[in-house]
């Protein structure tokens, strides 16, 4: 079968389509045609390691797990004898961020990792469900923001920047949302209660506090929002920050500050898959997507993911030619 490999870590070009051997499920798992995967954060980190933190993970001098893809969907192929929730031909969506595995056509993965896709969802969309909602929801659940509370999520455009907007207008959280122009309108349609354009207006301006700041892209600081802060507000953001001053403001910031700094360490489980799906059945939900590459534009495809300029999730596909998804 065809996959996505890298044998070191580097730069997109040490990612290349390579023939490897077509894996057998165990008994807790399911083989898994995979018809589309994203192309994001998490892959690109894992891929060139420069967080070097990542490595006690993925591998101290070569990676372990050499086809990356942390989320996917596709239809079941084959089941374990140990799995009873699905069946030959379900087509399904799922995250895995240990051993990864979604840039290729296939993939074993168990059952608790999967869920079906929302009835109102193409396997290609299910396909960016995860990835950037996990990071989004765990950063919520952190920070215990109520309904009736405001919150500002600067990058309300990514992956976990356009999820948030919508998570926390599910749980009656009034969102001011930081943008860029071109995107303005987009973000409008997520519902968000104010969008600032940060490239005509300076959000620090504002006259609102807010009880939760979710900076989605790693570009503003504790510094700069701490006086937009309500009196007990919270500052996350989704990287370590400026000489990864985020982790020790967060060790540090609960013993001088009722304003604090919170780093959220990221989790998923089965009932966070199910929670996706059914918000988006309630139309709650939707990833948004920015553009296709196939498996044979990965580079070009984790260049452009690298830019930070990308509106949502971008999917790699892997079904040539695409299949009908419905």
């Amino acid at each position: 079968m065809k996959a996505i490999v890298h044998t070191k870590y580097g730069p997109p070009e040490v990612a290349r389509l390579t023939e490897v051997a077509k894996p057998r499920p165990k008994s807790i798992e399911v083989l898994l045609k995979v018809h589309a995967s994203t192309v994001n954060r998490t892959d690109s980190g894992f891929r060139s390691a420069e967080y070097f933190i990542s490595r006690f993970w993925s591998g101290l001098f070569r990676p372990k797990y050499q086809t990356l893809g942390c989320e996917f969907a596709g239809i079941i192929e084959e089941v374990g004898n140990d799995v009873s929730e699905f069946i030959v031909g379900d087509k399904v969506f799922g995250f895995n961020d240990e051993t990864f595995g979604g840039h290729a056509e296939y993939l074993c993965v168990e059952a608790k990792d999967i869920e079906k896709i929302p009835v109102n969802l193409s396997l290609t969309e299910s396909a960016a469900i995860t990835e950037g909602a996990h990071y989004a929801l765990c950063s919520i659940r952190a920070s215990k923001i109520k309904s009736g509370q405001n919150a500002m999520v600067y990058g309300a455009t990514g992956a976990i920047g356009s999820a948030a907007v919508q998570l926390l207008k599910h749980l009656g959280v009034s969102v001011t949302a930081v943008c860029n122009t071109k995107n303005v309108e987009l973000v409008k349609s997520l519902s968000a209660d104010i969008v600032i354009d940060y490239q005509t207006q300076d959000f620090r301006k504002t006259e609102q506090r807010f009880g939760l700041i979710l900076d989605a892209v790693g570009k503003s600081s504790f510094k700069a929002c701490k006086p937009l802060l309500t009196e007990k507000g919270i500052y996350i953001s989704t990287e370590l920050g400026k000489n990864a001053e985020n982790i020790f403001l967060a060790l540090f910031t609960p013993l001088y500050s009722r304003k604090k700094v919170v780093f959220a360490v990221p989790t998923i489980d089965k009932d966070d898959l199910k929670f996706f799906k059914q918000l988006i059945e309630n139309g709650e939900f939707k990833p948004v997507i920015d553009r296709e590459y196939t498996l044979e534009q990965i580079v070009e495809a984790y260049k452009y993911v690298e830019t930070g300029q990308k509106t949502g999730n971008v999917i790699l596909r892997i079904e040539q030619p695409p299949i009908n998804q419905n």
